[in-house]
């Protein structure tokens, strides 16, 4: 297996990178070529102001086997080798490999960085990775075997809801009177005659309804301050990168004509990837906040969706519609 070390992403084929992620140990969003490389471009809306890309392929008579997007920062004390995408925005992240090839494929990669850049860096810190990532018992050996030390820890939640094949299984798989709750409010909701669920199409001006959604998000004093200029400018390009690639899932609920509530997602390998929401402090009495998630979780349902995917945090509201938890976990390794 020949290792190549690679200080741009334009260097590997955004097509053959994207045909690798399809069928590896984790094909998420937030691995694919225009994701990374907008990332890259923007540091994650300024989180990393010093990082040094430390990208590596490998490939075998001319196939591309594996992609670790690595970066180098100071870090927790050390100067690490983090993956590309870390910590805050992105909620996913591993190695891109099949699952066969993992294996031989971390064993290389160790010994390259090792080789290649031996005092630059004195930890590993891979924020994000499933918990059902093989990468994770794969490192671990590997890290045992030469000696490193090797921690693990469950970094966040992540729920989600299993999609059935219609709405009213959904709601009858929930608590009796969260389905009651729901099912009054949408009830209210229509019979208002002034509510309207709307989804973006890919036709639309992207940047004037992203515009739209910011300013409902900044509805929430939080989120207005994690919206300052640079992460506005880190989201907006992964959100037209998104949306040019066909999997940009961005919902409205308007209440007599005024976008009230918005759900943004990425629709992406067979479900929704609940990105973020937000929700005007108008016509709080039809809930459309609660609303509009219920239609979304419809729409999955009658669009074949397998699951909807709040990914990390552990508000409330996300258990009350059904959600289960798993988790994402941080692996460290320090030689």
């Amino acid at each position: 297996m020949e290792f190549n070390l690679h200080k741009d992403l334009s260097e590997i084929d955004p097509s053959e990178w994207n045909s690798l992620l399809s069928e590896s140990i984790h094909n998420t969003p937030f691995l694919r070529h225009e994701y990374q490389r907008a990332w890259w471009e923007h540091r994650g809306g300024n989180e990393w102001k010093q990082a040094e890309l430390v990208l590596v392929s490998a490939r075998e008579n001319g196939q591309l086997i594996g992609i670790a997007p690595l970066f180098l920062a100071e870090y927790d004390g050390y100067p690490a080798l983090m993956l590309v995408g870390s910590i805050e925005i992105s909620d996913y992240l591993d190695l891109l490999v099949r699952p066969v090839d993992l294996p031989r494929f971390l064993n290389g990669l160790l010994d390259f960085i090792v080789s290649t850049c031996p005092d630059s860096w004195r930890a590993l810190d891979w924020y994000n990775l499933p918990d059902s990532s093989p990468t994770l018992t794969a490192l671990k050996a590997e890290s045992e075997s030469r000696g490193w030390t090797y921690t693990q820890e469950m970094y966040r939640p992540t729920p989600y809801i299993p999609i059935p094949a219609d709405f009213e299984t959904y709601l009858s798989n929930i608590d009796k009177k969260q389905r009651h709750e729901i099912r009054r409010k949408m009830r209210r909701a229509a019979e208002s005659g002034i509510v309207r669920f709307n989804i973006v199409d890919g036709s639309a001006d992207i940047d004037s309804e992203i515009n739209d959604f910011f300013e409902l998000m900044a509805q929430d004093p939080n989120k207005a301050n994690f919206l300052h200029d640079a992460m506005r400018a880190q989201m907006t390009a992964i959100l037209r990168a998104a949306h040019e690639q066909g999997y940009l899932w961005l919902a409205f609920l308007e209440v007599d004509g005024e976008k009230t509530a918005a759900s943004l997602n990425f629709d992406y390998n067979g479900k929704l990837w609940g990105y973020n929401s937000g929700v005007r402090s108008s016509h709080m009495e039809l809930s459309p906040g609660w609303v509009l998630l219920a239609q979304v979780i419809q729409w999955c349902c009658e669009n074949h969706r397998h699951e909807f995917d709040f990914m990390r945090g552990d508000e409330e509201y996300k258990y009350r519609f059904g959600a289960v938890n798993r988790f994402v976990m941080r692996a460290r390794v320090t030689r």
